[in-house]
């Protein structure tokens, strides 16, 4: 008797149908979630339950001081971002189109930096305390040290994300309103007041919600500074406590702050985007610019020059009096080969994972994919010390699995996995952008010529991607030189980056020492920053 037909199940029917594409995006992205994944489970399944004990003694403190540092850097990025910003975009005033562009320098100064430099330049053994005895005898000096020092260093570098996004509203505002409210009697601030900030605040709260994420990730200033922050509460307790458990239940906190951020941000950008309509004159046309006064020119240039002056100029030079001083040594060396070598690795491989994801969602658009890939770029927002721990549990696990055949903990692949899934959203959204830009019908053309959708990409996409692959490249190379948090917790033994050399530096006072490792950090951070001035550029001619 003949045997029957196999007829597969709808399960399996299922899994033929769907893409192979598709399984790779789903499989990486869920490799990349799983750090986040291992986090709940160690924080909802501890060998010992430390959250009473917590509860009772740092959280509260940590918590209030977190809230207090993100309040007060808020209000400070928002004040001097959108204040220059609308400067430079509404008013001619002498050097305004120098300090648009300078402005965007202290993006090259990482927060950790700035703490550094500014610790030394105020010391007590200090050029700034002798100057203060001098002229004002008797009067306490202000400390560095404390949460407002936290908030003045933390402001100066962070305050550039809430000028790019808001300049970046403002370029795009029509010229009509404004006028017909000048007609009517209101002056420049009125102007400010009731028509341009309201039309920005969508940018203004996305360039406060990305400083603050920054805020939270940062661990060397808050340290330096003596500031205890939740993220410094992770770190002690994990490293300094030994509670791995107990870091992760902290670290579970910490996310909740990013969550309520990641809401915000997205509640007052949803349906909320104001642009000049075709025919209209946006504000940046020649002419339209509000003509300040001698007195007038000279307070906008003095608010747009200090935060350049305070952000990025005076620790430069810092910096480099002490360079002038220090020698070079075997050990700056290896940690620039080091941390060459990782970046260029991980901008690779977040390019490969980028592209593979990007060109998924764009031949399987749909509700599933656009949630996988946004789930996938989650990573970006999660505090470094916070990845570090998921990271750990997950290769410790994959360890113990194995039984030790797989030895990831301490080496430089867990550094990798955590830089692939912190810089990775990087990758993919500049990626996924140049897709945008090149039409469906060279897809369907090729398709028709008997290309499979590898094809499609070796021939057709990839040569159009180059600039968007060149600019993800290199932001995540910068990123991953500046990056210290999770390079700090996941290193290998005795091996040293740039941003750890630093660190160690700083730590130990030897400020010569840290001096050229922080030299070339900020040289790399220029990089990115000549990119974004050329998109304003561009984005201001329109």
């Amino acid at each position: 008797m003949a045997g029957r037909a196999y007829a597969p199940s709808l399960f399996e029917r299922y899994i033929r149908r769907v893409p192979w594409y598709v399984w790779a995006a789903a499989a990486l992205a869920l490799a990349l979630l799983t750090p986040i994944g291992a986090l709940f489970w160690l924080a909802t399944n501890p060998q010992d339950n430390m959250w009473p004990h917590l509860w009772r003694t740092v959280l509260p403190g940590q918590i209030n001081t977190t809230l207090y540092l993100m309040g007060g850097v808020a209000f400070a990025t928002a004040t001097l971002g959108t204040g220059t910003a609308w400067l430079v975009t509404f008013c001619r005033f002498p050097g305004r189109d120098v300090l648009a562009v300078a402005l965007l320098f202290p993006l090259a100064m990482p927060t950790y930096l700035l703490a550094y430099a500014y610790s030394d330049f105020f010391d007590v053994a200090g050029p700034v305390f002798n100057l203060w005895q001098a002229l004002l005898p008797g009067m306490a000096y202000p400390s560095l040290h404390s949460l407002g020092g936290a908030v003045f260093v933390m402001s100066l570098v962070l305050y550039p994300y809430v000028f790019l996004s808001t300049r970046a509203a403002f370029i795009q505002q029509a010229r009509e309103p404004v006028e017909a409210a000048r007609s009517l009697g209101h002056g420049s601030a009125s102007c400010f007041w009731r028509i341009s900030l309201p039309l920005a605040r969508p940018a203004l709260i996305v360039g406060v919600s990305l400083a603050l994420m920054e805020c939270l990730n940062d661990i060397g200033a808050v340290e330096h500074l003596g500031v205890r922050t939740l993220t410094i509460g992770v770190y002690d307790t994990w490293l300094v406590r030994g509670n791995l458990a107990g870091a992760a239940q902290m670290a579970l906190v910490l996310l909740g702050f990013i969550a309520l951020l990641l809401a915000l941000e997205r509640s007052h950008r949803r349906g909320q985007a104001y642009a000049a309509r075709a025919g209209q004159t946006t504000i940046n046309a020649p002419g339209s610019r509000i003509a300040l006064g001698r007195l007038g020119g000279m307070a906008a240039l003095l608010a747009c020059l200090l935060p350049v002056l305070l952000g990025f100029i005076l620790p430069f030079m810092l910096f480099f009096d002490h360079a002038a001083r220090a020698e070079i040594h075997y050990g700056l060396a290896a940690a620039t080969r080091n941390s060459v070598f990782l970046a260029m690795l991980a901008a690779l491989l977040t390019c490969l994972i980028g592209m593979v994801m990007a060109y998924a969602a764009r031949l399987q658009a749909g509700r599933a994919m656009t949630l996988l890939t946004n789930a996938a770029s989650l990573g970006y927002a999660v505090p470094g010390t916070v990845l570090a721990i998921g990271v750990m549990v997950v290769l410790a696990q994959t360890d113990s699995l194995s039984g030790g055949a797989l030895a990831f903990g301490g080496t430089l692949t867990a550094l990798l996995f955590a830089y692939l899934i912190r810089f990775m959203p990087l990758a993919f959204g500049t990626i996924e952008a140049g897709f945008g830009r090149i039409p469906g019908a060279l897809d369907m053309a090729a398709r028709s010529l008997g290309h499979a959708p590898l094809s499609v990409l070796r021939h057709v996409h990839i040569p159009l991607l180059r600039p968007a692959v060149i600019v993800a490249a290199l932001m995540v190379f910068v990123d991953v030189m500046k990056e210290l948090p999770a390079t700090l917790i996941l290193r290998p033994f005795d091996f040293e980056t740039l941003a750890s050399s630093v660190y160690s530096y700083a730590s130990l006072g030897a400020m010569d020492d840290a001096a050229l490792p922080a030299l070339i950090i900020i040289a790399v951070g220029l990089v990115p920053v000549g990119f974004v001035l050329g998109l304003l550029d561009r984005q201001s001619r329109i």
